[in-house]
């Protein structure tokens, strides 16, 4: 029996089934057919025809086997031509039975249907209409019924619509641990850890867009208009309650009304326009929109861009007195700063590592990112030397200004970085006086407890020594301080002894905290743990092992080979050796980023050729391989995908 929650169980037991609904339903089998059981009439047509089948196997076998026909026989199976089962027969055969021709082979024969084999088909022809004729019966009667509840019919499937929605959501989110995020009253976008359901090795992302006008600028290809899809992503699978990857614990998306996008370029030949022109087309209905989340990508796509810096400066001013919620890429510094002045823009830069020369994937909230579109350009194969006379053309000016925008990139990572630091230290501090805090009350606890017991015993105690003086007969004044010698025995007091010998240098514990001493004086020593530092007598602390160092991450650098060919010469070698210079040719190609390469092994007489291709058929890193065209060397040379 399945267990309904609260919910779920309230609103399914507000559904009530009309009086022979669910009868209706037993009427069929699993399959949706009509069950056998419920007419006589339909167990006997049924059993009728599985005699007739079995009759029509039994004559087709009798004829392949009959000596007559078996030399007119092209082969001994059962043709389906037509959907009718037929034999396969040569010229003549009307000598050896009467049959029935319903068609020809491509090689002359002749498909056959003896004349038994007919007329037990045409019986079962009959049957199979007389079973139609009862279940058109029985359709009129269910039809009747299901006529008068035609309210309720509409009613059941809306409401298995609505359950077949959130079931299937609810599936796929158990299916691929994603969770749902539902939509409040604002128009704030906060992701955690969220990942576009597009991309199949994702990074996540997180960040906060409260304000109207979110502009990202930054690196080439490093992610800017994936973040726009992704936002506008986060926000359309909210407003449908479709489970998604992030942390919604931490995120919150706001409720819209629309959805845009400016993303394709406009300019083809249907819509005879141009891309600037279009853009503006579409800008123009933008203003009468109201509850509207946009995302616009490269917004300078099209024109001047002095002029479009201006122009969209205004626009976007006015969509912002609109209320809209818009999310931008460009690589205008100059739209980006003449914005920035307005207090609903925030800005969040693409960031690129200088280091391993390509984009990080990440982004920095409150700057305007640099395009890198030299290093850029490297990456994607343009020869240096034309990429140096780009820079020079480009001036140092506006070059040292890049490096100007670089720098405050890296100022402000560094210090974000020390800024996590900070907080990961008061944290620390937090959790360390939280610690003695709890430390202090528990040895409050054990003194008071400890007070509490001294004060009972030396009540005790002196209570027996004044029955002693109480007391007339000696001896029992003797055994009155025998019992008061016993019990002041009795009564150890607290000692705060130090059991081992502590150094400068040792790695010690107080209660939670691990640390090592760096000085100590009279009862007190200094502890620094996780760079923080603190004072803790000497009686309190505990020897400890030295906590366990994180090794730093291991960095191997591979230099591209220079000056590599896109086409490898193996004419002359042996297998051996051309098999070993096209390893390293792969290789070296693969390192530089390369595609598709040509490989020439010419034809002789054919082994140098197979074992080149046999080699490429096990290597990982090869995509596919054929022959060249006729003008790159045809059948003597291989075109290999990497």
């Amino acid at each position: 029996k399945i267990k309904l929650g609260t919910n779920l169980g309230s609103w399914l037991q507000k559904i009530e089934f009309v009086s022979g609904a669910l009868e209706l339903c037993l009427n069929f089998d699993e399959k949706g057919e009509l069950k056998e059981s419920l007419d006589e009439r339909l167990v006997n047509l049924n059993a009728a025809l599985r005699l007739k089948n079995e009759s029509i196997i039994a004559e087709f076998k009798k004829f392949c086997y009959t000596k007559a026909l078996m030399p007119y026989l092209i082969d001994t199976q059962i043709h389906l031509i037509n959907n009718l089962e037929a034999l396969l027969v040569r010229g003549g055969f009307n000598h050896a039975i009467k049959a029935k021709i319903i068609g020809r082979s491509s090689g002359g024969g002749f498909y056959i249907v003896p004349l038994s084999v007919e007329n037990l088909q045409n019986d079962i022809e009959k049957i199979k209409n007389q079973k139609e004729e009862i279940y058109y019966e029985y359709a009129k009667n269910f039809s009747a019924f299901l006529a008068k509840n035609l309210p309720f019919l509409k009613f059941i499937n809306t409401a298995f619509d609505l359950f077949d929605h959130y079931s299937a959501r609810v599936l796929l989110a158990k299916k691929r641990d994603f969770e749902f995020v539902l939509c409040d009253q604002s128009t704030d976008l906060v992701l955690k850890n969220f990942a576009h359901p597009a991309l199949k090795n994702p990074k996540s992302v997180s960040l906060e867009f409260k304000k109207q006008v979110l502009i990202i600028t930054g690196v080439n290809a490093g992610g800017k208009s994936m973040l726009l899809k992704s936002m506008l992503s986060a926000a359309f699978l909210a407003k449908h309650l479709l489970p998604m990857h992030i942390k919604a614990s931490e995120s919150k998306i706001g409720t819209f009304k629309e959805f845009d996008a400016i993303i394709e370029d406009p300019q083809n030949v249907k819509n005879d326009i141009s891309t600037f022109a279009g853009r503006m087309l579409h800008f123009s209905r933008l203003f009468s929109k109201k509850n509207l989340l946009l995302g616009i990508d490269e917004i300078e796509l099209g024109t001047d861009f002095e002029e479009a810096a201006c122009l969209y400066s205004v626009l976007i001013s006015k969509l912002i007195a609109n209320n809209l919620k818009i999310i931008i890429t460009t690589h205008h510094k100059r739209l980006a700063m003449l914005l920035a002045k307005n207090e609903q823009v925030e800005l969040i830069a693409a960031l690129y590592d200088e280091e391993l020369s390509r984009p990080k994937y990440e982004f920095l909230k409150g700057t305007i990112g640099k395009s890198y579109a030299f290093e850029t350009a490297l990456r994607y194969q343009i020869p240096p030397n034309l990429v140096s006379e780009a820079k020079k053309l480009y001036g140092e000016d506006k070059e040292n200004l890049e490096e100007l925008v670089g720098k405050n990139i890296n100022l402000e990572l560094e210090l974000k970085a020390k800024l996590e630091n900070v907080e990961k230290k008061e944290q620390k501090v937090d959790e360390i006086l939280l610690s003695l805090k709890e430390q202090k009350e528990k040895n409050e606890q054990e003194f008071r407890t400890s007070l509490r017991n001294l004060e009972f015993k030396f009540h005790k105690a002196i209570e027996e020594a004044k029955k002693t003086i109480q007391l007339k007969d000696i001896k029992d004044k003797q055994r009155s301080l025998n019992k008061t010698n016993e019990l002041k025995k009795e009564i150890i007091l607290p000692s705060m002894e130090q059991n081992e010998e502590l150094r400068v240098g040792d790695f010690v514990k107080y209660e939670k905290i691990k640390g090592k001493i760096i000085s100590i004086s009279k009862n007190d020593a200094m502890v620094e743990s996780d760079g923080i530092k603190l004072r803790v007598p000497l009686k309190l602390l505990k020897k400890s092992t030295p906590t366990p160092k994180i090794s730093p991450k291991t960095s191997i650098s591979v230099a591209k080979p220079t000056n590599l060919s896109v086409s490898l010469d193996l004419h002359g070698l042996r297998s051996d050796e051309a098999i070993s210079r096209l390893d390293k040719f792969i290789s070296d190609a693969l390192l530089a980023g390369f595609d598709e390469v040509l490989v020439y092994h010419g034809i002789g007489t054919g082994k140098l050729a197979f074992a080149v291709r046999e080699f490429l058929k096990t290597h990982k890193s090869v995509k596919g391989f054929n022959d060249a065209p006729i003008n790159q060397g045809g059948f003597g040379a291989k075109v290999v995908r990497l």
